[in-house]
């Protein structure tokens, strides 16, 4: 469908893309990769028309469609958001006023035989054809569900867009690139101003609804769910893979591998070749081989390893100050401003090494519960923070308060204690400030990139209750990678406000989400939650649709009772009922499988609380307690969670 032939990119005599050439095909779901700085955002520009390469072309055939969604943009502030979005649908008006006009045009012709006549109803009917393809039946329908499933609700429709944040101006601009219904779409960065519930939708309308589409993201559940083809940029050339993204980490791990050596081989061939050179260079009985040599070394085609990063860095937080059992501790806390409650009731505790996650859409109350932490606004209710409790706060706004006159080597070293002071650089290569970049001022460096400074200052410090809130917006994968092993293990409390899944997910062991005033808590990872959730919305939607009992015919008013009350199944085939017994027989083992697990946490819990009766009271026998309490409540999750999966399914198929 678009065609990129022998793309060349230079920039600053640096060659970013050197004759590039692939194809997106219709219905692509394509991975864009590569480290940063590869030239991935680069190359979405130049497919979208937005930039011009210095050789090779983009061929995109006539009519079809492109929508690009960049990192950053400017929007117009002059309207409400649903007129924001129904620019898009502009055009509709224009076509129905051309329609208007040849429908009167039509209504003054007499000539009725003539072969104007005729090429006017053509138009006429080829017009209203083209605007029920392109609107659908209500495209008012089409721009709430979008708006709806973007995370906004009614009420936002008619403030002016001026009200909102960035991130919530990003969403309208994606709103009106999905309206649209692109041949292609390329987006740049869309989860990072997205919640845990809009990024699930926007993955199903992509994965269901969308033609082509290129994507860039450092969130890897979405590219993963999403994405079926994955394109490397490295060392200026392309790599094309026919797989997702995990998949073609490990296809790339194979042939780096194969690179490396195929290119020891040469460097041995180089180096031998080179010696029989020097050796017999002034040798006039070997003249002509060494001559033959020379030649042969010119002509070898020298083989490059693709860009690797082979530091092995280990972030390490200082050791956390001992703080009490209990850091925090939450009792009907409620926040309002004005007549809206953002919040009540809200009551939890967190415990002495406890990892949450806060989630919820964008506007319940996270970062409004993290600031109520913090002592920056009132509240009312209960919020007391434990003894000896040193907070660690990164907050969107984090990077305003770094001190631009400071380089970003200095920046980091006023904040480094102990043995990480000799691996500032090494971190701060790990985070993307290699080399000179260390020695830039902070007053020069982008957005992003004080984002990420900001973040490495924080995790220096020596604290015992991280809050972080979307501390990924602006980290690679690999960068991701690092500071989720460094929280992991940190042994102090961390509180992390993010919807990035693949971040979350075994790093937490409980979730608090935020969603209608409320604040609830649920035991268990990231990915149990979600199950949970999904659960918890089925049930609710069966609850709201009950089965319709079919009345029972007049002629069978006096028949038996058992007759009366259901109509009777259609009868299954056999396929379907072993399919059937199949989820079910799966589903009542994971029920013994958590069965077992409690019984087995409760009895490892028993034994310990005997040793601590019997008079064992050191540090490291309390210390297996909490993990073995923390298992058993982990352990009573998930046999929560498959008992209520086994009598969805039960239900669901009538089975006792």
């Amino acid at each position: 469908m678009i065609s990129i032939n022998n793309l060349s990119v230079e920039f600053s005599s640096k060659q970013l893309f050197d004759n590039i050439n692939y194809v997106i095909n219709p219905k692509d779901k394509i991975a864009l990769v590569g480290k940063n700085g590869a030239g991935k955002s680069t190359m979405l520009k130049i497919i979208a028309g937005l930039q011009k390469p210095s050789g090779g072309s983009v061929a995109v055939p006539p009519g079809v469609t492109v929508g690009y969604l960049p990192q950053q943009m400017v929007l117009a502030d002059s309207t409400t958001v649903i007129d924001e979005v129904r620019k898009v649908f502009s055009f509709v008006d224009e076509m129905n006023a051309r329609l208007d006009r040849l429908n009167a045009e039509l209504a003054e012709r007499t000539d009725y035989d003539s072969e104007s006549y005729h090429q006017l109803i053509e138009k006429v009917s080829s017009l209203t054809e083209h605007m029920a393809m392109v609107t659908g039946d209500n495209f008012e329908a089409d721009i709430e569900r979008t708006l709806i499933g973007l995370g906004f609700v009614r009420s936002d429709f008619s403030r002016p867009t001026s009200e909102f944040s960035g991130g919530w101006r990003m969403r309208i601009e994606l709103a009106k690139i999905l309206l649209q219904r692109p041949d292609v779409l390329l987006l740049d960065e869309p989860t990072n101003h997205l919640d845990i519930e809009s990024i699930q939708w926007l993955e199903n309308l992509l994965i269901t609804k969308a033609k082509a589409v290129v994507l860039v993201s450092h969130d890897r559940a979405f590219i993963d769910n999403i994405t079926t083809r994955t394109i490397e940029i490295s060392c200026g050339k392309i790599y094309d893979y026919a797989v997702n993204y995990s998949k073609f980490v490990q296809l790339r791990a194979e042939r780096i591998e194969q690179q490396m050596r195929a290119y020891r081989n040469q460097q041995k061939q180089i180096a031998d070749t080179e010696d029989f050179i020097e050796r017999f260079r002034y040798k006039a009985t070997k003249s002509v081989q060494v001559q033959s040599r020379i030649k042969q070394l010119a002509k070898i085609e020298r083989i490059e390893v693709d860009e690797v990063d082979t530091s092995h860095l280990s972030l390490k937080f200082p050791p956390a100050p001992r703080s009490g059992d209990f850091p925090l501790i939450v009792d009907e806390l409620g926040k309002a401003y004005g007549d809206h409650q953002v919040f009540d009731h809200a009551t939890f505790t967190l415990r002495r090494g406890d990892k949450v996650a806060f989630v919820g859409k964008n506007g319940e109350g996270k970062s409004t519960l993290v600031k109520c932490i913090m002592g920056e606004i009132p509240y009312t209710g209960s919020l007391r923070v434990g003894h000896n409790v040193k907070i660690g706060y990164f907050a969107q706004n984090q990077a305003q308060l770094l001190d631009g006159e400071l380089t970003v080597f200095d920046t980091i070293d006023r904040v480094a204690v102990g043995d990480i002071r000799t691996k500032i650089r090494d971190i701060l290569g790990a985070f993307m400030f290699g080399g000179e970049a260390s020695d830039k001022k902070v007053k020069v460096l982008s957005g992003g990139e004080k984002t990420r400074l900001a973040m490495i200052k924080l995790l220096l410090e020596p604290v015992n209750l991280l809050i972080l809130d979307e501390p990924t917006n602006h980290l690679d994968m690999k960068t991701k990678d690092i500071l989720k092993q460094a929280i992991k293990d940190f042994d102090g409390t961390v509180i992390v406000v993010s919807h990035d899944r693949e971040f979350l997910d075994g790093l937490v062991s409980k979730v608090y989400e935020f969603g209608g005033g409320q604040v609830k808590e649920c035991l268990g990872g990231i990915y149990e939650f979600l199950e949970k959730k999904r659960l918890s919305s089925l049930s609710e939607l069966e609850r709201a649709n009950p089965v319709k009992v079919a009345a029972a015919p007049a002629e069978k008013k006096n028949a038996p009772a058992d007759e009366l009350k259901a109509p009777t199944p259609a009868k299954l085939s056999y396929a379907e009922q072993k399919e059937r017994e199949k989820m079910l027989r799966k589903a009542a083992k994971k029920v013994e499988e958590a069965e077992a697990a409690v019984a087995a946490g409760e009895e490892a819990l028993k034994k310990i609380e005997e040793r601590i009766a019997a008079g064992d009271v050191a540090q490291e026998v309390f210390t297996e307690h909490a993990e073995a309490n923390k298992a058993l409540e982990n352990a009573m999750s998930m046999w929560e969670l498959a008992q209520i999966e086994l009598d969805e399914l039960k239900e669901k198929y009538g089975k006792e």
